[in-house]
């Protein structure tokens, strides 16, 4: 899906709602889980300011059964639609939680004073498109480190830590753990259905779940069955992992939520921009017990929020996205050009 801007000198010539527009498209092109895409937004009218609310009835029950990853994918579309605002000319004036009482309503962003996108700015938007997630092991070409130090200063900048794991025995418990959780997921019949049911034209690509789950350090979600099917070890390829990475941030209320979206988002936007894509591996984080476990033993009492890889590849899926018609709306009703 192509993603288009208005100049920014044209942009207080935009007809009533078209600038919504395309904050909404920029918004819809971000990652959440099995692309459960769990949210809708609201135009004030005029474009006088842009809503982002949870739509909760698209979260994946038992994959994300407290909505942490649902809040932290609008977090992910928030940053979008900051970077949309910036290429329109402007600074974002963003409120979270504006309203107390109604815990779906997540930002609002307004138009603040006129200013010239930075060339960081400007990168990571025009990366909006182009950003892909990816399933199975990377090809062979690495990531440079000066990449990854950006990365985590990236995190950094919207109040998340980017760790990169790579001592052999702190890795090998982030993948024991990773193994346990996808054991247990792909053990329980209604986590199993789940899964299944977000393959095909307006879920995951079934061409991105071909290969088999476990070809990486780090265990894969099932999405085919492919593991039950054929059972027993699979032959890993270790030095097409990538590099791991875990997201953290100090607390876990709902605002951390959103600040760790944001963050994933801006990471993963600077990272594609570079050709260096994501691959994700949150099903630890997804039990209590084991989300414990790495906060204890990884990442130094942070929370941890997302758990990734880094790579390169030629091999990537492009997913389906709702158009923005079907996700803005203003007074109750949908908007349309």
């Amino acid at each position: 899906m192509s993603l288009s801007y208005e100049s920014p000198g044209r942009a207080s010539q935009l007809a009533p709602g078209r600038a919504a527009l395309h904050l909404a498209r920029a918004a819809s092109l971000a990652p959440s889980p099995h692309n459960s895409q769990p949210w809708f937004f609201v135009e004030e009218g005029h474009d006088h300011g842009f809503e982002v609310h949870l739509d909760d009835e698209r979260r994946p029950i038992l994959t994300d059964p407290g909505g942490r990853e649902a809040v932290i994918a609008c977090g992910a579309a928030l940053f979008n639609v900051r970077m949309a605002v910036r290429r329109l000319g402007f600074r974002p004036a963003v409120d979270l939680l504006p309203e107390p009482g109604n815990s779906a309503f997540l930002a609002h962003v307004g138009y603040a004073a006129y200013a010239p996108a930075t060339p960081d700015e400007t990168l990571m938007a025009r990366a909006i498109p182009h950003r892909h997630t990816h399933r199975g092991p990377f090809g062979p070409d690495p990531v440079p480190d000066t990449l990854i130090d950006d990365l985590r200063d990236h995190a950094r900048a919207e109040g998340a830590f980017l760790q990169v794991i790579d001592e052999p025995e702190k890795l090998g418990l982030l993948a024991d753990l990773v193994r346990t959780a996808e054991d247990l997921h792909r053990a329980d019949p209604g986590h199993d259905a789940e899964v299944g049911r977000c393959v095909g034209p307006d879920g995951v690509p079934a061409e991105a779940c071909r290969q088999h789950p476990d070809r990486t350090l780090l265990a894969g979600r099932d999405y085919l069955g492919r593991a039950r099917r054929f059972g027993g070890p699979y032959r890993k390829c270790p030095g097409r992992t990538g590099v791991v990475a875990v997201l953290s941030t100090p607390y876990d209320g709902r605002p951390d939520w959103l600040r760790s979206g944001q963050a994933l988002q801006r990471v993963l936007l600077y990272a594609a921009a570079h050709q260096v894509v994501a691959a994700f591996h949150t099903q630890p984080l997804e039990l209590p017990l084991l989300r414990s476990e790495i906060r204890t033993h990884l990442t130094g009492g942070r929370f941890p929020q997302v758990i990734l890889r880094f790579g390169r590849t030629h091999q990537l899926w492009c997913t389906p996205r709702r158009p923005p018609a079907a996700v803005l709306t203003r007074d109750g009703c949908p908007v349309r050009w």
